[in-house]
């Protein structure tokens, strides 16, 4: 991965939205269902689901040496690092994580993540509906593209 945004920033492209949605696309063009998957749930990246009073709890664990783009967060919220060393790729920055560690991520950031080791991190959104449903909660809390979060950002 570290080669890709360095090949990237090589050949001038013009910002960090720009790099994450090559990257993205690049994924997404050798996705082979197996080591390249696309699409949320994924037996790659096993998701836990955790329920407190108006909060959702999104635990996920890389293995080593792996990858993914993940979708544009609508909300402020927190997420922790709770074993392992990542790196992120945001618009506006790249940035090492070693566990255990938490830190604020902002409205409107899509994240590029390598597991530089075995990894489980943890994001908590607010719930106010306390509802369970997956689909649900992934409506209110992301979206897949930069013209829909502009929507959702328009329309609030």
């Amino acid at each position: 991965m570290k080669e890709e945004i360095e090949k990237r920033r090589e050949h001038n492209v013009s910002t960090s939205r720009e790099i994450i949605s090559e990257l993205q696309q690049y994924l997404v063009d050798k996705a082979d269902g197996v080591n390249i998957v696309k699409g949320r749930v994924t037996d790659l990246f096993p998701l836990k689901h955790t329920f407190a009073d108006e909060l959702y709890l999104r635990q996920m664990s890389m293995q080593k040496n792996s990858f993914l783009v993940g979708a544009i967060h609508k909300h402020l919220h927190v997420w922790f690092l709770l074993t392992g060393h990542i790196t992120v790729v945001t618009e506006e920055s790249t940035e090492e994580y070693v566990a255990p560690c938490y830190t604020v991520s902002t409205p409107g950031s899509k994240r590029v993540i390598f597991a530089n080791e075995d990894s489980i991190f943890v994001n908590i959104h607010k719930n106010p509906d306390n509802t369970k449903d997956i689909d649900v909660l992934d409506k209110q809390i992301v979206c897949d593209t930069w013209q829909e979060y502009n929507e959702y950002i328009k329309n609030k």
